[in-house]
């Protein structure tokens, strides 16, 4: 009897790509496509190996001939349209253009220079069955700073400020956050903006204005 599969924790990929050229790579992706080098190898010669970073993933480049068709990585990332941006804007040929694909993912492709496919999307909810609701109004008084800042978030968002509660309330049922890395560090600008200098227990201490202590 075979024995059980252990439970396995892993929290990092590293995916590795062949190319025949790996200066010419690490160049490609920290030039072109905005990763950062994180480490080529030998130092003392033409490296045959490299690591490129794109956020918390580092992707291996290899000194070796890739197959015909190339290898395909796809990477999950904050904001695609503004990462096509950037690479269009660059020069970075679109292999295939960005859309809101059946299997949850607003993405495009593009080749890098060993013609190896390279997938960019973030995650999309709009997928599935229709879901019908009956909304209704609740009492609601915010803190003024931090009104102001789901104000501007919600605009970011490009959603309405029902939406933004809404979304935070069903994730909080689920016991996972709303929003991307990239949502996170905008949230800080609009903390900086707005002057919130208080934090997530704060609310146990307001006394509002004219209010007895």
């Amino acid at each position: 009897m075979s024995p059980a599969a252990p439970t396995v924790d892993c929290d990092r990929l590293h995916p590795g790509l062949p190319v025949p050229d790996v200066a010419a790579a690490v160049d490609f992706y920290t030039n072109k496509l905005g990763f950062t080098r994180a480490f080529t190898w030998p130092d003392d010669a033409p490296p045959m190996f490299a690591g490129v970073n794109l956020g918390h993933v580092q992707v291996f480049l290899e000194r070796r001939e890739a197959p015909a068709d190339g290898a395909m990585v796809a990477f999950v990332v904050g904001d695609a349209d503004e990462l096509l941006a950037f690479h269009q804007a660059q020069g970075v040929a679109i292999l295939e253009p960005i859309a809101d694909r059946e299997y949850g993912v607003r993405d495009y492709m593009v080749r890098d220079l060993a013609g190896n496919r390279l997938s960019f999307g973030h995650y999309i909810y709009n997928q599935g069955e229709p879901v019908t609701i009956e909304r209704v109004d609740v009492p609601l008084r915010l803190e003024k700073r931090l009104a102001a800042l789901l104000n501007d978030l919600a605009r970011h968002k490009r959603m309405s400020l029902s939406g933004v509660f809404e979304e935070m309330i069903l994730h909080t049922n689920d016991g996972v956050g709303p929003h991307t890395e990239a949502t996170v560090r905008h949230i800080q600008q609009l903390k900086r903006k707005h002057g919130i200098d208080y934090d997530s227990h704060a609310s146990y201490r307001w006394i509002e204005k004219g209010a007895p202590s």
